[in-house]
């Protein structure tokens, strides 16, 4: 009876790790694209002042706006993507905390217009008084995945942004 309840253990064992190895393979790419051409990342662009726009290897454009003014955390952002020179069939924005792990957080943006793409996005809440994100607009296109990365800082009700003059 010892001998079969412990085969049985393992043999559940063995089932969960394959299962559990199956799903972190199918799970891999949704995590960590394959991107083709990633635009430049413009550092004197200001997300809180309006749109910013990169510009791709083939000469194509990324514009990318938050909409919401002061870029609050947990609070719904109105985000969009203007395109111009690329064939999308699906535009997501990947916001990656600079720093610190902030889990997946990628919406998908909807079409609204020939090259126009918008949609809602949320940050998460941040126990620093200022945080960095990238906002990496992700395009995928018939020729694969391209990425146009744009940073912005968020900061607590209250907190000074760094290098503001207040």
């Amino acid at each position: 009876m010892a001998r079969t309840t412990t085969l049985l253990w393992s043999l559940a064992g063995l089932l969960f790790i394959a299962l559990a190895s199956v799903a972190a393979y199918k799970a891999l790419p949704l995590l960590n694209p394959n991107i083709g051409d990633v635009a430049p990342l413009d550092a004197s662009c200001d997300l809180r002042a309006g749109p910013c726009t990169s510009i791709l290897s083939d000469g194509s454009r990324v514009s990318f706006a938050i909409k919401t003014e002061g870029i609050p955390l947990v609070k719904p952002l109105d985000l969009e993507v203007k395109l111009d020179g690329i064939e999308a069939s699906k535009v997501e924005v990947d916001f990656i905390g600079l720093g610190m792990e902030m889990g997946f957080n990628r919406p998908q943006l909807k079409a609204t217009d020939v090259g126009q793409y918008v949609g809602t996005g949320m940050l998460p809440v941040c126990i620093r008084a200022a945080m960095e994100w990238e906002a990496r607009v992700l395009i995928t296109t018939p020729k694969g995945l391209v990425a146009a990365p744009f940073r912005f800082i968020t900061a607590k009700e209250g907190a000074v942004l760094p290098g503001s003059k207040e």
